[in-house]
């Protein structure tokens, strides 16, 4: 019974030794003999099972022993020697163990003692953090994955290092499609004989050939003016640090050679692992370049950002109409499709504005359609409700201008909407009426955002134009003149372009001038929009406080503000900003004030040697290389200039790297 009580299984036998003793009795009691033998052979048979069942015992607790210890001393290895930091903190945030993969890391003998801010400041922030308990921190130029625990007050380092040097090399190395273009090699070329034209040819593709050399791009000529380029993503950043001076290369080295005003538009498309998708990115990104007016590059992602380089130029005036002529017709036969035609401009209407919207009811008229012209009347103020009052008292056409609201009641699916001098839904004076028809045309002559008007059905878009006054002048010349241009509309439509050439003096070309004939000769009345552009005493003594707190923190640049707690009329802000460009010394002008919708305003001016335009856009505007404007929501004058200042030196330095 002493092996039974060292051993954990001694029940089991103890009932089988007493079934073997009943067993014996009853043998016994039929037959003593063959119980006596019974009984024998069964002990020799207990005797061999209880050693054997003793052996194994033994056998088995000496193999858990040596298991055990093995398992206790590999355990303390594998803690000691794991591949990964664990960190141990107590209250006062300081550490109280650290195992020794930590202390190779930062090449210390004992971490006991230190503080978790000499080990990365990054360390106490992550333990302040309520809901975050991981973040990558780097430490003597190696990452690593940071795990925290906060019951335990525990920290594990993994260490990241490869996995971020995969990533970097898979992030540098992904394709880049990119198409180039040559903005004004057909009109160029047109007149060329053949062997000039063969000359040209070359001289283009020896440019663009030595630029991917360089840079490692493949790039191969698909048509006669258009290239085709693969590379990868290091790449183009290496060509955005040089903020892709292939541009200046091809003007300055055309002009110098061949006198020839050739530029170059590259659309790009990238952050795509789909090779279709980045061929789509690529021909958008052109799209959105040329309208623009070209020499520049447009970056386009497949998350939708966009990033531009250069525009340092004016766009080219085209010196065919062919492309007013088609659009002219193009959009003669939309009028006549539809039932109603609604015209509206953006907020806030300027005279380019409403002369544009006047001019193209006049189309609409011409092609016997009912249209109306969309006006907020609340804000429409100065030259603008001058010019309202005189076609309310002299034409029978005032009846047309209606409010957002009564255009909503009449517009049908049917009907066609035509936007005018602006391109951006969130411009337009009410963005709900494109929304009721699938019809709607763009005009306008600013250069293309990122913000457009969504699958607009025709597109009318040229930089170069003085204003879209001038556009919508070359596309009336080629509607049904049945109907004559009252002298009213086009004094209308003349004031729009005036006002935004500066009388003739910015933007001017000489399709500029032939519209403004065109105009003269249905009775344009100058003298009358000089009456309509006069100012009042009080417009006068408000522009002149705001000229008096200009500054000049850039050379040539002059920046003027209003006062913080003074509402400015929009016009009345662009008005000082082209009093201020015409001043001594002054290259580019900026006014700064609180307007009407209760945003910050910024009005952008220029001589052609700041790109005010890049200025405004990284300010969430737009506009023209010479005339911009932006609106922001900020507490104070003081907060947007601080952004103003930022981004007119990052257009700076980002020309002088150029």
């Amino acid at each position: 019974m002493g092996i039974f009580r060292k051993r954990p299984i001694r029940y089991p036998l103890l009932v089988l030794f007493l079934l073997g003793a009943v067993a014996a009795i009853l043998i016994m009691m039929w037959n003593v003999w063959v119980g006596i033998a019974f009984i024998a052979i069964y002990a020799v048979a207990a005797y061999y099972t209880v050693k054997v069942e003793l052996l194994t015992y033994v056998e088995t607790e000496k193999h858990i022993q040596t298991l055990s210890y093995r398992m206790e001393d590999v355990g303390k290895e594998a803690f000691l020697e794991m591949p990964f930091g664990i960190l141990l903190m107590n209250d006062e945030m300081t550490v109280e163990w650290a195992n020794p993969f930590m202390l190779r890391v930062l090449q210390q003998e004992s971490l006991v003692g230190y503080e978790l801010e000499m080990i990365s400041e990054e360390l106490p922030i992550l333990v302040n953090q309520e809901q975050k308990n991981e973040t990558v921190i780097a430490i003597n130029d190696r990452k690593y994955h940071i795990y925290y625990k906060e019951e335990e007050k525990l920290f594990y380092f993994f260490d990241i290092t490869k996995q971020v040097q995969i990533e970097k090399q898979y992030m540098a190395d992904r394709t880049v499609l990119a198409i180039l273009f040559i903005d004004n090699y057909d009109e160029l070329t047109s007149g060329m004989d053949d062997q000039a034209r063969s000359v040209t040819n070359t001289m283009m593709t020896s440019i663009i050939n030595e630029w991917a050399a360089h840079y490692d791009i493949f790039v191969k000529r698909i048509a006669s003016d258009r290239y085709m380029a693969v590379l990868n993503e290091s790449i183009l950043s290496e060509l955005e640090q040089k903020r892709f001076s292939i541009l200046d290369v091809i003007r300055e080295r055309t002009l110098m050679q061949k006198n020839l005003s050739l530029t170059l538009s590259i659309g790009i498309g990238a952050g795509s692992q789909s090779l279709v998708e980045l061929g789509q990115l690529a021909q958008s990104g052109l799209d959105l370049v040329l309208g623009r007016g070209g020499d520049q590059v447009a970056i386009k992602q497949s998350n939708g950002k966009i990033r531009f380089y250069g525009g340092k130029t004016n766009p080219v005036e085209k010196r065919t109409r062919v492309r007013a002529r088609v659009i002219s017709h193009a959009l003669s036969d939309l009028i006549q499709d539809s039932d109603r035609v609604f015209v509206m401009g953006h907020k806030s209407p300027d005279m380019d504005s409403i002369g544009a919207s006047v001019g193209v009811r006049k189309m609409v008229a011409m092609n016997g359609i009912e249209g109306f012209v969309v006006v907020n009347f609340d804000e429409v103020r100065g030259s603008v409700d001058r010019l309202m009052t005189e076609l309310e008292q002299k034409t029978d056409f005032y009846d047309r201008f209606i409010t957002p609201d009564e255009a909503l009641s009449k517009i049908t699916p049917k009907s066609l909407v035509v936007i005018v001098d602006t391109h951006k839904p969130s411009m337009v004076i009410d963005s709900r009426i494109l929304s009721r028809t699938d019809k709607v045309v763009v005009i306008d002559h600013h250069r293309r955002g990122e913000e457009f008007i969504n699958n607009p059905t025709l597109v009318y878009m040229e930089p170069y134009a003085s204003s879209t006054a001038e556009l919508v002048t070359e596309l009336l010349e080629y509607q049904p003149q049945n109907e004559k241009l009252l002298p009213l509309e086009a004094t209308a439509l003349l004031s729009g372009i005036i006002v935004d050439t500066k009388s003739f003096t910015l933007r001017t070309g000489a399709r500029t001038f032939e519209a403004a004939s065109y105009l003269r000769t249905f009775g344009a009345d100058t003298v009358l929009i000089q009456r309509l552009l006069k100012e009042d005493v009080e417009t006068y003594v408000a522009r002149s406080k705001i000229i008096q707190t200009v500054e000049f923190p850039f050379a040539g640049i002059a920046i003027a503000n209003g006062e913080d707690s003074k509402i400015y009329d929009s016009v009345l802000i662009a008005q000082t900003a082209d009093i201020l460009l015409t001043m001594k010394d002054v290259g580019a002008s900026f006014v700064i004030a609180h307007r009407n919708d209760g945003l910050i305003g910024i009005s952008a001016r220029s001589l052609g040697e700041v790109n005010v335009q890049l200025v405004m856009e990284r300010l969430g505007g737009g506009g023209h290389l010479t005339n911009a404007a932006t609106q922001m929501e900020a507490q104070s004058i003081d907060e947007v200039k601080k952004y103003l200042y930022e981004a007119i030196n990052e257009v700076i330095e980002g020309s002088k790297e150029s």
